[in-house]
């Protein structure tokens, strides 16, 4: 078996090279990018826009990110609530959803039914307690594909049917994970079985805190994990969660199978991951840089980092750059505004402004190190979500599912106008076959 292996895996290789030249010769969009590394246009969308450059003349233009829900500003969104102290996933939902604000009647009248849907059947969460498996991602897909048996509409494709799954999914994603990670860890780990169930009255970031910590989690905890929420809970019809969910909406699958493929391309390291990545590799510069206000030590480290001669010497500085935004992330500014709160309360602020140190060098290092013509780069929300999870105590393996809880909000409003609003028509790009043709014909088994 071994052997066999090994023979397919050498033809594999050989079978799967293909020239690099062919690819400008066919004028191949390699990741739907276009030779300037902007997207290519493949569909419209009235759910969120994200915005890093504009282009002048055929030129990529760097500008201050922006990212609009509906065409609200991401930063008006959470000033508004917060000025008002309170939290706004809920009505963020509403928003991406139903494409306008909610008033007060509206909002609590979806809080309300959040609410009632948080809890999981008593048959699903056996299931979860069952499920045998250390990835959590892979254990929220087989979840969200498990509740598809417990909905008698599962195949309705009216358009109520299809709010009432986007609404039951995201009210039940929380329980889903904190359940799962509770389950994972008793059954690898040994550690206590923990089952809270959601209480009524909690906003959404309150009960994930409350399923996962009890009542021990401080208001600006939950705050904190709020605006998480918001700003990740939708990045326009391009990132490669979002077009999965419609890649396979547009073939008119189910939802649970759609949004199971959502989850399936967040779970990428390429996608995901990147905050872990990010936390991760802070530890390593904290452990090397003695000094963490020296800002030439900070500043040499990084560039040992980009010369693949520290860390994990893949010259990757991660949480810097991103695919559209260039100048800044206001994700990024959004929570670093907050989190340099949550630092002081909980004792990091040492960690906070080496944080924000490396922020200011990146630009700077980069230049340094790229030389001229290089890509304008700025820190993205990754490179402080970590932080902020780790300072309200949330483990490491929840990192990307929290990420999923959230963008189920965005799946849900994209694959709703994917549905009902679309062309009707299959997205099916189109390959280019290269492989040569057959020059004999078909040779019988034994004179192979």
């Amino acid at each position: 078996m071994e052997q066999l292996i090994k023979d397919i895996s050498n033809l594999v290789y050989d079978a799967s090279q293909i020239d690099k030249d062919l690819f400008e010769q066919y004028n191949v969009k390699r990741g739907l990018r276009n030779a300037d590394g902007t997207g290519v246009l493949v569909g419209l969308t009235n759910v969120g826009d994200v915005i890093g450059y504009k282009k002048e003349d055929g030129k990529v233009i760097p500008v201050p990110g922006e990212l609009r829900y509906r065409g609200y500003c991401i930063g008006s969104l959470v000033h508004g609530c917060q000025a008002e102290k309170r939290h706004g996933f809920e009505e963020t939902i509403f928003l991406l959803l139903a494409g306008r604000l909610p008033n007060k009647a509206e909002l609590d009248e979806l809080m309300e039914f959040l609410g009632r849907q948080a809890d999981l059947d008593e048959n699903i969460t056996q299931m979860i307690l069952n499920l045998s498996g250390k990835d959590m991602m892979n254990m929220l897909s087989r979840s969200v594909l498990g509740l598809y048996t417990l909905d008698e509409k599962a195949e309705d494709y009216s358009l109520s049917s299809l709010i009432q799954q986007s609404l039951n999914l995201i009210a039940k994603l929380p329980a889903i994970v904190v359940y799962s990670y509770y389950s994972m860890q008793h059954r690898y780990n040994r550690k206590t079985l923990k089952i809270r169930h959601p209480k009524a009255g909690l906003t959404f970031a309150e009960n994930f805190l409350y399923m996962l910590k009890g009542n021990t989690y401080l208001p600006i905890e939950a705050e904190l994990l709020d605006l998480a929420l918001m700003l990740h809970a939708d990045h326009g019809g391009g990132n490669n969660s979002t077009f999965a969910t419609r890649l396979l909406s547009s073939s008119m699958t189910d939802t649970y199978s759609a949004i199971a493929a959502g989850i399936g391309s967040l779970k990428g390291r390429l996608h995901g991951g990147a905050n872990l990545q990010v936390l991760e590799m802070m530890e390593n510069v904290k452990k090397h840089v003695k000094n963490w206000n020296d800002k030439e030590e900070v500043k040499q480290y990084l560039l040992k980092i980009l010369r693949k001669e520290a860390y994990d010497k893949t010259g990757i500085i991660y949480g810097v750059g991103h695919a559209v935004y260039t100048i800044s992330d206001p994700r990024a500014i959004l929570l670093k505004e907050r989190a340099k709160y949550l630092a002081q309360e909980k004792g990091t602020i040492d960690e906070y402004n080496l944080y924000c140190l490396i922020e200011d060098l990146a630009p700077v290092v980069f230049a340094e190190f790229k030389g001229e013509g290089i890509k304008t780069v700025c820190i993205n929300v990754d490179f402080y979500s970590g932080f902020v999870y780790e300072s309200i105590n949330i483990p490491k393996e929840l990192f990307t599912p929290i990420f999923a809880i959230s963008r189920m909000a965005g799946w849900a409003a994209h694959r709703l106008e994917e549905v009902t609003f679309s062309s009707k028509r299959i997205i099916r790009p189109a390959y280019k076959n290269i492989f040569p043709n057959a020059t004999e014909a078909y040779p019988p088994l034994d004179k192979r």
